[in-house]
C-alpha cells in the first residue's frame, strides 16, 4: 500500500453491499447482542475508512440519548491506522450529535482490542459477567470458545468521555 492517507467518510448507500458482504464474511452475520439485546447492523449508520482507492474499515454505531454506542469497529487492513482513524471520527460525530459518553462492548477474548482501546484512552468500566450465555439465547452461533483459544463468557464495557 502506499503512503496515502486513511479518509474516513460517512456510510452511503453505495457502501451497502459492500458492508453486507463483508460482514457476512468476517463476521458470519449482520446481527450483533450487546448487553441481551439482539441488534440488526444492516441499517446502522457508519464510517467508512479508505485508503487509495479501496475500503479499508467500517466502524457502525448507534446514538441513543447522550450516548454512542460502538457497535462494530473493523479494521480490514491491519496496521495502517484506519481502526485509529475511525474511532476519531466516531467522537467527533458523537460530539456533534451532542453525545457525552462513547462506549462499547467487547468479549473476555479479545485482548487485541482491549489492548487497542486502551491505549487510545478508553477506560474499562464493567464487566458483564456470563452475558454470552444469554447472548447465545439471541444468537445461538456464538461460538463457546474465541481467539486464543478462550472461553467467550463475559462482556467488557469500554467507554470514552467525551
Amino acid at each position: 500500500m502506499s503512503e496515502s492517507p486513511i479518509i474516513v467518510r460517512p456510510l452511503e448507500s453505495g457502501d451497502r453491499a459492500w458492508m453486507l458482504r463483508h460482514l457476512e464474511e468476517a463476521w458470519g452475520s449482520v446481527r450483533v447482542v450487546t448487553c441481551g439485546v439482539l441488534y440488526d447492523l444492516s441499517d446502522m449508520p457508519g464510517l467508512v475508512a479508505w485508503h487509495s482507492d479501496q475500503r479499508v474499515g467500517l466502524l457502525l454505531y448507534r446514538i441513543d440519548g447522550a450516548a454512542c454506542e460502538i457497535m462494530l469497529l473493523d479494521s480490514v487492513v491491519e496496521g495502517i491506522g484506519a481502526g485509529t482513524a475511525l474511532l476519531a471520527a466516531a467522537q467527533e460525530t458523537a460530539r456533534v450529535a451532542g453525545c457525552a459518553r462513547l462506549w462499547l462492548i467487547t468479549t473476555n477474548d479479545n485482548t487485541h482490542a482491549l489492548r487497542f482501546y486502551q491505549r487510545r484512552g478508553w477506560r474499562l468500566v464493567a464487566l458483564h459477567r456470563d452475558a454470552l450465555t444469554v447472548s447465545r439465547k439471541l444468537k445461538p452461533e456464538i461460538p463457546l470458545v474465541g481467539f486464543d483459544g478462550i472461553p467467550l463468557r463475559d462482556e467488557i464495557e469500554l467507554e470514552m468521555m467525551l
